[in-house]
């Protein structure tokens, strides 16, 4: 664990010195903590209320929130971490931590992830992407994974009257619903999140690191196998083979009324009824299944950790606003207002009355996260697990495609 200094030197009163120990900006006796959050990741209102309420029970603290965009954040966060002065608190991608833990300009959270913030209960797709070399530099902050959304009247016509609890039963039921002009499920070719999970369900990995040397899997038996039931699946409909889920945009596919199932986080029905007012009251939710009836599939988890940095000039407010941020109260607030899954697994009640959000958290119990490379960030950019899937759908040899692939994870993981 690095060596931690949570108190200012005990040098003269200079500008200087106060400065540094926070004693400065914001006015006299007055500590203003920087924080960054991405567009969208909380309302207006809710900063609004945490500011509020924050401050009214932290006096002589101000907290000035900046909202920063997705597009070129990595660079920004690289900057501001590894330079003087940076900001105080930042979210992160849960799966960016490992790149900027890399610079080894993190603050090492280990003891309050223990200590105050109940780590054990963390949902496994946060907390594990923040975790490096068993120190943790991301404190988990709010999560979001897919499920299976779906057209009631279309399950009727069908004569299914409930969802499928397994993964025999969802293939069962999609092959009915696959008839009569109406597509099973409609699943784009390279949605390789989803692919993802049916993978990890299979005991299966992206890559593995091999003492410190990161390898491409998608070779391995484990791995073979959810390709194949991916490859089942997907030829339960019409989605292109060639394809990810935004092209087309496939909220609107399913919004067209004539698709019986879409593998989306809940983010999409927004889109579903703006497109399609008329299917408001046909839509159900159900977690994807797995193999068994008491544990749904394996899902790929995306969210916010949040992020300390070495050089953060006020480090000890900057601790104090991180476990509010992650504690109960206003993980409790911020999952309701956004429709998020919160940090731990024992908070899911308190997104029961949210249909669609309550079936995400059952899901995000069994959530992961890509592998935990700082390189990963690049086997994205130019990502060769589409391409392979793409392959597989159109009839390659799944074994060569897939060792093409790997051996493209494999020298990208090793730059």
């Amino acid at each position: 664990m690095k060596n931690r200094r949570l108190v200012c030197p005990l040098a003269a009163a200079t500008a200087l010195a106060l400065s540094g120990c926070g004693m400065l900006p914001g006015g006299e006796g007055t500590k203003t903590v920087n924080i960054w959050l991405m567009r969208d990741s909380a309302s207006e209102d809710f900063v609004e209320r945490f500011k509020e309420a924050y401050e009214e029970e932290h006096d002589g603290v101000e907290l000035r929130f900046t909202i920063q965009e997705w597009t070129g954040i990595g660079k920004k966060v690289t900057e501001a971490i590894v330079g003087p002065g940076g900001p105080d608190v930042i979210e992160v991608g849960n799966t960016q931590v490992a790149q900027y833990a890399d610079t080894d300009k993190l603050y090492d959270l280990t003891l309050e992830s223990v200590r105050d913030l109940g780590s054990e209960d963390w949902l496994p797709g946060l907390a594990e992407p923040g975790s490096i070399g068993g120190s943790q530099y991301g404190i988990p902050w709010y999560a979001a994974n897919r499920i299976v959304i779906y057209n009631k009247d279309l399950f009727r016509d069908a004569g299914i009257d409930k969802p499928p609890a397994t993964r025999d039963q969802w293939l069962a039921d999609t092959e009915k619903l696959n008839k009569n002009g109406s597509q099973g499920i409609y699943l784009a070719g390279q949605d390789w999140y989803t692919l993802s999970g049916f993978i990890w369900d299979e005991g299966g990995e992206l890559a593995v690191d091999k003492g410190g040397q990161w390898t491409g899997a998608l070779e391995s038996p484990a791995a073979q196998r959810g390709m194949a039931f991916y490859k089942e699946l997907q030829s339960l409909g019409s989605g292109p083979k060639n394809a990810d889920e935004q092209n087309p945009p496939q909220a609107d596919v399913f919004a067209k009324g004539d698709v019986a199932q879409l593998i989306a986080t809940p983010s999409a029905v927004a889109a579903v009824l703006k497109a399609n007012p008329g299917l408001k009251d046909k839509l159900g939710y159900f977690p994807i299944p797995g193999k068994k009836a008491d544990q749904p599939c394996v899902v790929f988890t995306g969210g916010s950790d949040l992020i300390i940095p070495e050089n953060a000039p006020q480090r000890t407010a900057a601790l104090d606003v991180v476990k509010a941020m992650a504690g109960e109260k206003w993980q409790t607030e911020l999952a309701r207002a956004m429709g998020y899954v919160p940090n731990k697994k024992g908070l899911a009640s308190v997104v029961a009355g949210q249909e669609a959000t309550a079936v995400m958290a059952r899901g995000a119990a069994r959530g992961r996260a890509t592998p935990n490379s700082p390189q990963w960030a690049n086997v994205e950019a130019d990502n060769p697990i589409k391409p392979y899937m793409t392959a597989v759908l159109q009839g390659e040899d799944p074994i060569k495609a897939a060792q093409k692939a790997s051996e493209a994870i494999t020298d990208t993981l090793a730059e």
